[in-house]
């Protein structure tokens, strides 16, 4: 007769959204009489039965979780990875609006004085990312319209900001805020633009993801 034992476990688990990924697998498993999930700033589980650690870590793998490791704060590859998906899914809905409305200001506006064409260039791409990450928590995570909007936008609004400010700043150090769609300099220019919209606002997604596990999409 194998060994019942009681382990607990700091999982990567977010969420109660999380918790419900995980659940069929745990409740499936024959190796386990009873669990459950204590939800806090971190997720742990507390689960009797007569399985193993590394097996626990298997059932949570198979919905993309794990048991959380040890290593120092800034050296956890689940929330790296995690938090470059965010920021990566920021910086498109950032650009799109960013971009575009550059595009559209010196398509039919050329006149408009460069500190307007930034300005509006930053509330456009907040708002587009804005869109962009509510229909993301809509889709993935069935949140409410209204929930996924507020949660969208409380939870991103400093990376965004930050994110709008640092492309914005390269572009116009780069082509002097100039839209010369002929010119080769201009598109090539967009390449440095989005890196450092990408990294300026990661290490602190990642931070906020992992002290505060404020990220769930």
């Amino acid at each position: 007769m194998e060994k019942v034992q009681k382990i607990e476990v700091l999982t990567t688990l977010h969420c109660e959204g999380c918790v419900n990924k995980v659940k069929p697998h745990l409740d499936a498993n024959d190796k386990i009489s009873s669990w459950h999930a204590n939800i806090g700033e971190e997720v742990s589980l507390a689960i009797e039965g007569s399985i193993t650690k590394n097996e626990i870590n298997n059932l949570l793998g198979q919905s993309g979780y794990s048991i959380k490791s040890n290593d120092g704060f800034w050296s956890d590859r689940e929330k790296w990875n995690r938090a470059s998906f965010n920021t990566l899914n920021c910086l498109i809905g950032c650009s799109i609006g960013d971009f575009g409305m550059v595009f559209f200001l010196q398509a039919f506006y050329p006149s408009t004085p460069i500190v307007w064409q930034m300005a509006l260039a930053i509330i456009a791409g907040l708002c587009t990312s804005i869109i962009l990450e509510t229909i993301i928590l809509k889709n993935r995570e069935n949140f409410s319209w209204s929930l996924a909007l507020k949660t969208a936008f409380g939870m991103s609004f400093i990376s965004m900001v930050a994110m709008e400010l640092a492309m914005t700043s390269t572009d116009f150090m780069i082509t002097g805020g100039k839209a010369a769609f002929d010119d080769p300099v201009y598109w090539l220019a967009l390449i440095p633009a989005l890196i450092v919209g990408f990294l300026t606002p990661l290490p602190y997604n990642y931070y906020k993801l992992k002290k505060f596990n404020q990220a769930c999409h």
